[in-house]
């Protein structure tokens, strides 16, 4: 068997010019880690249904209190990983992701988690519903979410109040129209509103549509032209029908408005 040594030495060189090429470029593409700073941080923060929850300075203030926040430092010491579970023990933090770019730049992306309603039971209870229906802790932050009272389980509140507070949030009048909902002992449900001095009595939390579609026509209708504070209590209970008490009355008359 005769060898074409030439040949053989023309394949062996492309090969190990072609292994050159490769290592420099991969070589080239990688970043520097070991003398490469971090020069810049870029928090994202991925707003839900509504905004004002987290922003990028609080994210910053958590990281730079476990020492994890990378502005400075050098990137091969800069553990996405650690900061990644760092951020997911806020509690109104739902996912994040860190990542390092090769020009010194550390990316946190973020989900958050958005409370719905707050709660403060009857026994004590005190937490936040998120719009999954999951229980969130206290974490005391100012807000203009709906507070709900009265006879709440976690389980009411999970199953029903979630509905109740997802409806309020996604309708703009009622979100800055209803400052609480109290949970009466037999489950049924009145509400406090921001603007008039009465209550409203939902009766079950069911028909949540018809109901306040109803109340909306009746404020737009009814209070507009008789008055805010005219009525002490106003009831939803029955279908295609509103039933009002007058205030400053000893035996206040029922009106039964149709609509």
């Amino acid at each position: 068997m005769t060898f074409n040594w030439k040949k053989i030495a023309i394949i062996t060189t492309d090969v190990i010019l072609a292994v050159y090429l490769l290592l420099a470029v991969t070589a080239f593409n990688r970043p520097d880690e070991q003398g490469n700073v971090c020069s810049e941080v870029s928090i994202n923060i991925q707003d839900g249904l509504s905004k004002g929850f987290l922003n990028a300075n609080e994210i910053k203030s958590q990281l730079q209190r476990a020492k994890l926040y990378p502005l400075g430092d050098f990137m091969v010491q800069v553990d996405t990983r650690r900061i990644e579970e760092a951020l997911l023990q806020n509690p109104l933090v739902e996912k994040a992701q860190c990542y390092k770019t090769q020009t010194g730049r550390v990316n946190i992306e973020l989900v958050q988690r958005m409370p719905i309603i707050r709660v403060k039971a009857n026994n004590g209870d005190d937490y936040y519903i998120d719009e999954h229906s999951n229980i969130m802790p206290n974490v005391h932050y100012v807000s203009n979410l709906v507070v709900a009272t009265g006879y709440i389980t976690k389980q009411y509140a999970q199953k029903t109040l979630s509905q109740i507070g997802n409806y309020l949030i996604h309708h703009p009048l009622w979100r800055s129209q209803v400052e609480q909902v109290n949970v009466l002992s037999d489950g049924t449900i009145e509400l406090v509103p921001r603007v008039g001095d009465h209550i409203i009595y939902l009766g079950k939390p069911t028909d949540l549509d018809k109901k306040f579609d109803r109340l909306e026509k009746f404020y737009r209708y009814g209070l507009s032209q008789a008055g805010w504070n005219k009525y002490s209590y106003i009831s939803l209970e029955f279908n295609n029908q509103i039933i009002c008490k007058k205030r400053k009355m000893s035996r206040p008359p029922v009106v039964s408005d149709q609509l």
